[in-house]
């Protein structure tokens, strides 16, 4: 039997060129694409026969049926994959002596050949399918407690390589390493000290540095002056924040002031507090010693009708209703003063830690605010978290409150003042001072929580 391959760029081709060659009864043995093309095994028909005969095609039609549509159908045959010619002749060679024909083959001319019939590929048995996806290797599934060790290893090893990183650094930049030491230790965050000291100059000693740092501190943050006071400028400002940082107290400081440059005509207090039994009483007593109004709006509706017959006053003031940050009336408290032209101050405690603060003003981010107060100055023991937080949030700090007196404890920011409360340094022996590689270590914990936070949100 000798087979033969037929490479085409197209099959249009390649059936063409068997055609031409071997006949138009041709079988093919198989067909492929390769690079470039196909390519198709066919051999000639009178040599398919040698192997296995075809059986003739039916004489007459059965039935009804006419001749032209009696079908000539070939019994599907098993074929061998393709051999050379020359082992392909030697097995017809023996085939041919072991069998005996019982009559003369006749004449090639005289056979009837059978029609090119395309022949499909056989179906994948579904046993095959079945024994083909079993084959696949399914994803292993990790235990949680296994991925929670490699986590601890993978902090052990971060700690590790924080405590070297450290000690090169110390050795390597020893007044930059005293900066960032001091100002872990007052309270400022990883973050602000690691972009605060990123351009600190190599050649300062470690007094030349510390002034440095706070002349950056101070050119980051954002204050008003007595040029830009808000009593003088007027308007309808809204105190907001959580329970306990002095709402109330301030809202009474800030309209003494204002009744002490302007009268008490031109000033109106307004309460939203309408949920706590006599929590409004406080503002009233204020209103009563000061001569000035007070009204109560419960809700947006009221809000705006209340504002709209104060629009004559030179300044109104809004005391809002005490809440935790994490409380669902905060976004309902947002969305009343969100359509209006209130403007709100947000009121944020100096005794609080920078994680709270930082809580506090993402629940109230909403109200695009104006800027801060800071309250209980007084009662902090520093003022790095807080100034940490106002500089990073880009909030503009409008006054400072250190007591409790009306309207004596409530003053501008002192920058020069505040800096210097914020790089107070602790004495050797508070608790809470960094020694040896702490620092570092803080600065690695710092830098895996921000790449974990940065791996949850993508």
């Amino acid at each position: 039997m000798n087979v033969r391959k037929f490479i085409a760029a197209t099959t249009r081709d390649a059936l063409r060129k068997v055609k031409e060659t071997l006949g138009p009864d041709a079988i093919i043995l198989s067909n492929r694409a390769i690079p470039g093309g196909v390519e198709i095994m066919a051999v000639a028909a009178r040599d398919m026969e040698m192997i296995v005969p075809i059986p003739e095609p039916e004489a007459a039609p059965r039935g009804n049926e006419s001749p032209s549509a009696v079908s000539v159908e070939a019994k599907p045959v098993r074929v061998a994959p393709p051999q050379s010619p020359q082992r392909a002749a030697a097995q017809t060679a023996g085939q041919q002596a072991a069998q005996q024909p019982s009559r003369p083959l006749p004449p090639p001319a005289a056979r009837p050949l059978p029609p090119l019939v395309a022949r499909p590929l056989p179906p994948l048995d579904a046993s095959r399918a079945a024994r083909a996806s079993a084959a696949k290797p399914e994803a292993e599934v990790v235990p949680v407690a296994v991925i929670d060790e490699i986590r601890q290893l993978r902090r052990i090893v971060e700690q590790q390589l924080a405590g070297f990183a450290w000690g090169e650094s110390a050795r390597a930049e020893p007044v930059k390493t005293e900066m960032l030491r001091q100002m872990l230790d007052a309270g400022f965050s990883p973050r602000f000290a690691r972009e605060l000291l990123a351009d600190l100059p190599h050649d300062l000693d470690a007094g030349q540095a510390l002034g440095w740092v706070k002349g950056g501190a101070d050119r980051s943050l954002l204050t008003i002056n007595s040029e830009t006071d808000i009593v003088d400028r007027g308007g309808v400002y809204a105190l907001v924040g959580p329970t306990g940082v002095g709402k109330t107290t301030t809202t009474a400081k800030l309209a003494a002031r204002c009744v002490l440059r302007h009268g008490a005509r031109k000033l109106a207090l307004v309460t939203t507090d309408g949920y706590r039994i006599g929590a409004h009483e406080q503002l009233r007593i204020y209103g009563r010693i000061l001569g000035v109004s007070v009204h109560l709006a419960r809700d947006a509706e009221d809000l705006r009708t209340t504002l709209t017959d104060l629009q004559h006053k030179h300044m109104v003031l809004i005391d809002t209703m005490g809440m935790s940050q994490r409380d669902r009336l905060v976004s309902e408290q947002v969305a009343m003063f969100g359509d209006s032209k209130v403007k709100s101050l947000l009121l944020l405690s100096a005794t609080s830690g920078g994680d709270t603060l930082d809580d506090v003003v993402r629940a109230y981010s909403g109200l695009h605010l104006a800027g801060c107060i800071l309250t209980k100055v007084d009662e902090a023991a520093g003022l790095a978290a807080s100034l940490d937080v106002i500089i990073r949030q880009r909030l503009r700090l409008f006054y400072v409150s250190n007591g409790q007196r009306v309207p004596e404890d409530l003053h501008l920011p002192n920058r020069t003042y505040l800096l210097h409360r914020a790089f107070k340094d602790l004495p050797e022996t508070s608790p809470h001072r960094l020694d040896g590689v702490e620092p570092g270590l803080l600065m690695a914990t710092s830098a895996a929580g921000m790449r974990s936070a940065g791996g949850q949100c993508g």
